[in-house]
This record gives structure tokens, sequence and C-alpha cells, in this order.
């Protein structure tokens, strides 16, 4: 696509402050122009390396060209019909996939809607009708979306709860485990049997939500123990467990789900974000007779499983078992902690590095301490990356995280070339005595 010479990032930025509400944040003052794979070039034609991916959206790239092949080919049959009132074959195929790759030796269905909040927000009514009961627990760091349940679920203020409460009652937070800050499984544990005894009965909770490795939370991984733990709780007090998959799912974190790392099966999955290459579509995936619990009706979306995202989703399908992406996952995923240890040993600003797969993050402290997060170091980071043509993302409880979620389809010089644009805004900020 040919840019407008006389468009620039600056102009478009006042005009952007002019027509959009200040809510609708932005992370770096850039327009984009075209991208590519990994690359991204804004209006003023500077190259950048995108370790953002849009927000885990591009496991599969830019412009992914199997998955524009398949967009381009169903936009010459039927662009929308509302499944609900004309169905379509793409949709029942995807669903047949998704089912097949689920966790669990049981029946599994699957539906599909168009964002992760809405997948969230369903797979809580689903859970509620099935169990008839109403009550919630999330977890802290935790982050489900933007609407006022999967806000109430999120366990963040700033910037997504501010001004926006009261929320849906009946749902509490338990401690999510972090070895770094001292919070362990059984502390995990002892918090949600506290709720039990504090703020409402089990007899009475649908359903346990939480993220296998949290968003924006920091990317803090759920250990396999209390995967399991949880699982033993739910079963042994009627409650289902729901894996918010939004961000970990679609191949993420070196397998296609990440809850199947920890050897348990979910009641309930949900995910969104890279099914589908870049085209909005989000999906709630479980067992059978609890996805059977609404009655006809009672589910769906007008533009929910767009048959142009349906049709991009198989085609992100057949990109990771033609290209393995699930090994290139974790393949990548050693390269980057690799370099970022590296990294950590002549910066002791870098508290840890963690993830799962291809899902890596490193926390940021202050004076060597774990528990003095620095923001404002990783602010400036992620500017100076910026400056050097990397493009990064910062998470976290305190603000103080970088995370990586670069295009699985990335070669290893491009990756190491934002490793190194890392390592060199870091030592910049920093200098070495």
């Amino acid at each position: 696509m040919q840019r407008e010479s006389h468009l620039n990032n600056a102009s478009l930025m006042a005009r952007r402050e002019a027509a959009i509400p200040r809510g609708v944040g932005q992370s770096h003052h850039i327009f984009i122009s075209r991208a590519e794979n990994a690359e991204v070039w804004d209006v003023e034609g500077c190259r950048y390396i995108d370790f953002a991916g849009g927000i885990a959206v591009l496991n599969t790239g830019h412009r992914n060209a199997a998955v524009m092949e398949a967009v381009k080919s169903q936009l010459d049959c039927y662009t929308h019909t509302c499944f609900q009132v004309l169905a379509y074959e793409p949709y029942v195929e995807l669903a047949e996939r998704i089912n097949a790759k689920a966790p669990g030796n049981f029946a599994k269905k699957t539906l599909f809607l168009t964002t992760g909040a809405e997948a969230v927000e369903n797979a809580i009514k689903i859970a509620r009708a099935h169990t008839g009961r109403s009550g919630v627990i999330a977890f802290s760091g935790g982050y489900h979306g933007r609407t006022l349940l999967t806000l109430a679920m999120t366990g963040k203020v700033a910037p997504y709860k501010l001004g926006f409460g009261p929320f849906p009652a009946e749902v509490f937070h338990a401690r999510f485990p972090s070895a770094l800050h001292g919070v362990s499984v059984d502390d995990t544990i002892a918090s949600i049997e506290q709720i039990f005894k504090n703020d409402i009965d089990a007899s009475r909770v649908a359903a346990i939500i939480l993220e296998p490795v949290q968003g924006e939370g920091g990317f803090n991984v759920a250990p396999p123990e209390l995967m399991r733990h949880l699982r033993t709780l739910c079963d042994q007090h009627g409650i289902l467990l729901i894996c918010d998959e939004v961000q970990t799912g679609a191949g993420r974190t070196g397998t296609w789900f990440a809850c199947e790392q920890s050897g348990i099966a979910p009641d309930l999955i949900t995910m969104a974000k890279s099914m589908a290459g870049g085209f909005p579509i989000s999906a709630v995936v479980g067992r059978a007779e609890v996805m059977d619990a609404p009655g006809a009706g009672g589910l769906g979306g007008t533009y929910a499983g767009s048959p142009l995202a349906c049709a991009a989703a198989l085609a992100v399908l057949d990109e990771f078992e033609k290209h393995d992406l699930l090994q290139r996952s974790r393949d990548i995923g050693q390269r980057i902690t690799t370099s970022l240890r590296n990294l950590a040993k002549r910066h002791s600003s870098i508290a840890e590095v963690r993830g799962l797969g291809a899902m890596v993050a490193m926390e940021l402290c202050k004076n060597g301490d774990p528990h003095q997060p620095d923001a404002e170091l990783t602010k400036a980071l992620a500017a100076e990356a910026t400056k050097r043509g990397l493009i990064l993302l910062t998470c976290g409880t305190y603000g103080n995280v970088v995370r990586i979620l670069v295009p699985l389809t990335a070669d290893d010089a491009l990756i190491d070339e934002g490793l190194a644009i890392i390592a060199a805004s870091l030592d910049t900020l920093q200098p070495q005595a």
C-alpha cells in the first residue's frame, strides 16, 4: 500500500486526540502503514520489529499468506449471514477441529463468538446454567476482559476498573502463586479455602477461572501442582474449572492450549486472539453436557463465528500443522529465555525471566530487590527500544514487566535482532561500571 506523503505520526496523533476518547490507550505514538510477518512500517516509512504481535494475536504473523488466501476465497462466497439465521459449514468444521484439540477424554462442543471478553462472559453464563450456582472465584493479577462481568473477575484495578463500578456481585479473588514474591501454591489453596469460609459457601460457587499463564498480570505461570489442586478441589465441590486461554491459546506456549502442559482437563476453555491470525473470533470449548446447559437461543451473537474469521482460523490450524509451529514456539521460547537470562547476569534490575513456550517476560526491579518494582525503568526501556526499531509491550500489576509476543513465524535472525535491541536499550539506560 502506498502511503500518503503528507501523513506523519505527529499530525495523526493530533487528529486522534481530537476525535477519539482518551480512554482508548495507545502504547506507542506510531501509526502503521503496512506489515509483513514480524515487521511493520509506519506512515513515515520507519521499520520496526514487532515483539507485540497485536497483543498475542499474530502467532502466524502479519498477513500470513495462507490465512489471506483463505479469507479472499471466502469473500467470493459470502461474508455474513448470522450463524443463528443461516448456518455455514466452516463454523461446523472449525468446531470439530477445536473439539479434537481440547484436552480431556470426554465429548466436547464449541461455541464461537467475537472477542475474548465475550468468550469469558459466556463461559460464566454456561457454568451458571449447568450448576445452578452463581459464585465465581478468580485470581489476583488475572485479566479477563473489559465488560462489567469480566472486569469484576479481572484482578487489577488501574487502569481497567477505575470509575466503572459497581461490578457484578459474587466474584471473589484468591491469591495467585509467585515464588519470586513468596506466594506458594499452598498459600493459593489456603486463600480459596478462606473464601469458602468468609465469603461464599463452596456449594454456591459455579466456577473457578484462571489463566494458565497470566497475561496482563505479568506472565506469571500457574504451576502444574496448582492446576492439579484446582481440578481436585473443583471435583470435590461440584465446581467447574475454566481455563482462560485467550492469550495463551493457539500455540503461544508450545502446546495448542497451555493447560495441556499441566496434565489436567478443564471443564471449559476460552480462547480468542491468535486463533484466526488477526481476524476477530473467540471460542468456548468444553464438556458437551456442560455446553448444552443453556437453552436454544441462550447463546450466540450477530457477528459470532463470522464466515471470514472461521476461514482464517481453519487456515491457522493448517499452518500450525504444516510448519510445526508448536515446536517452533518451544524453540523461540528457549532462544528468548536464554538471551534474557544472559542479560540478567549483568543487570541486577532483571528480577526474573519467566514464561512458557514463546510467552516470555522479564520483571524489572530497583536495587536488585524484586520487592521494589521499577515501572519507570520498564517504561523507559520500551521507549528506548522503540527509538531503536523494536515494538515492546509492558504489563504486570505494578507495570514493571516487559513481555515478548513475537510471531512464531519470525526467523531466528529477526528475533536475535530484536533481542539485541533490548540488550542495547537496557545497557544505555543502565550503563555498566
